[in-house]
């Protein structure tokens, strides 16, 4: 099976959650990602393992010894890679960076502005090794301008950006978004970038170095709440703006918004059972909806003429959402879901992510998370690509890395460095931190080496 990235090599020097998220994907796609990883307690928590013991840190399965391989998280962001230990602060090691860097096509990260030039891998220094590079650095601000040296993480890009300022209810503060969202969709601004890239040298001969910001690739998601304001004249702290789930709230105007048209019923309803997320959401836009929605009850008596037009069932919103959730709390939220959209009424089922995972008939039947071996975590359901490619498959076909698992193949097979080289290195803090005990299965594979 033949991917369609094969044959491309990239240089992952990515931590915490954007920059591993852009690469999981460029793995998925054939390329050879290989993770440059460096498991020191003092750098801090974020470089995606556990390699500090704080309570509460990381997602090890229940049953699993905790460890620096023991993630579930870590292994489903860095699925299909390659991990390779070196101190990039050594000369030794920073002399293999570029030996490494030289045999590639691609080389991101994610750190603040000059981080890797700090380290002696500016682009014109990876350009020396190898003229036709691609370089992708993903900082929060980009690499030039007055704020290019300031830090971010996913939830401060969001708030820079003007993401975060329009979630929340009227008359108080931004409520801000449950997940880190631009961790997410700023690594697949990263790959974007890469592929792109990597289109032009295809076409040209030509590397070069792709500077994105992970605030702008933000702004750029605030367009319908720009446009509400520039063509409508109306701000996203307006007076009237829809709380909870209702479009038009009782005692508030009916305003046309960038949330949608009014409508009514426009709500999320509980559903049998007592689970936190047993409930599904139903909106009718049209009166024909609605009497769809009718029949679907069973046209029961108390739906009368007064829910006939959109200003009947706002004007008698609390009734008609009171009838419905009695109707609705009989019904599993699958079967109320199924229902609705059987008989032309939008609705869906609230769900958590087990709900996702193990529940969902359309992400089920599309094979969206199926099992993966892991050698420490054991055989998981691990994200696949929301795409079907026909000719090119990309399946997810294993998890994350060991903690340089592939040195031997890395460092000994593509870089030179022998056996006793890589022995003594684990030693001296050049392929392994001090601080940290050497792990077994390191040790192990040379032995098994030597006796091969």
């Amino acid at each position: 099976m033949v991917r369609p990235l094969e044959g491309v090599r990239v240089v992952d020097f990515t931590w915490v959650r954007a920059g591993p998220w852009a690469c999981r994907w460029l793995a998925l796609l054939g390329a050879d990602v290989i993770k440059v990883e460096w498991p020191d307690p003092a750098i801090g928590g974020s470089t995606g393992r556990v390699v500090r013991n704080v309570p509460g840190m990381g997602t090890t399965p229940e049953g699993v010894p905790r460890s620096m391989n023991s993630d579930g998280h870590f292994s489903d962001m860095h699925a299909m890679k390659r991990s390779a230990t070196l101190n990039l602060r050594s000369p030794r090691g920073l002399q293999l960076a570029k030996d490494l860097i030289a045999q590639s096509d691609v080389v991101i990260e994610n750190f603040s502005a000059g981080v890797l030039k700090s380290w002696g891998l500016s682009f014109q220094e990876m350009q020396a090794v190898k003229k036709d590079i691609i370089y992708v650095s993903m900082a929060g601000f980009g690499q030039t301008g007055p704020r290019a040296e300031y830090q971010t993480m996913g939830p401060s890009v969001q708030a820079l950006s003007g993401l975060t300022f329009t979630s929340g209810l009227p008359g108080k503060q931004p409520a801000g978004w449950g997940w880190s969202y631009m961790d997410d969709t700023g690594g697949m601004y990263g790959a974007i970038g890469v592929l792109t890239a990597l289109q032009h040298r295809h076409n040209t001969g030509e590397g070069q170095h792709v500077d994105l910001s992970q605030v702008a690739a933000a702004m750029t998601l605030t367009g319908p709440a720009l446009l509400d304001l520039t063509v409508n004249g109306r701000g996203v702290r307006r007076e009237g703006y829809p709380p909870g789930d209702r479009s038009v709230w009782p005692g508030t105007p009916k305003v046309y918004n960038h949330r949608g048209p009014i409508s009514a019923p426009h709500n999320s309803y509980r559903t049998k059972g007592d689970g936190h997320n047993d409930w599904s959401v139903i909106v009718c836009e049209t009166d024909e909806q609605w009497q769809n929605l009718r029949r679907v009850m069973g046209n029961p008596a108390w739906a009368d003429a007064r829910f006939d037009t959109l200003n009947g069932r706002l004007e008698h919103q609390e009734a008609l959402d009171e009838h419905i959730q009695e109707w609705a709390a009989n019904l599993d939220k699958y079967e109320l879901t199924a229902m609705c959209q059987s008989g032309g009424v939008p609705a869906m089922a609230v769900q958590s992510s087990e709900d996702r995972v193990e529940h969902d008939p359309q992400l089920k039947h599309r094979g969206m998370y199926e099992p993966a071996p892991h050698p420490v975590l054991g055989t998981w359901p691990i994200q696949q690509a929301p795409w079907k490619m026909s000719k090119t498959p990309t399946p997810v076909d294993r998890g994350g890395p060991l903690c340089g698992e592939n040195n031997i193949d890395v460092l000994c097979g593509m870089l030179g460095v022998t056996q006793e080289e890589l022995r003594a290195g684990y030693e001296d803090n050049t392929f392994w931190p001090k601080s940290v005990p050497v792990e077994p299965y390191l040790i192990e594979a040379l032995e098994g080496q030597k006796v091969g």
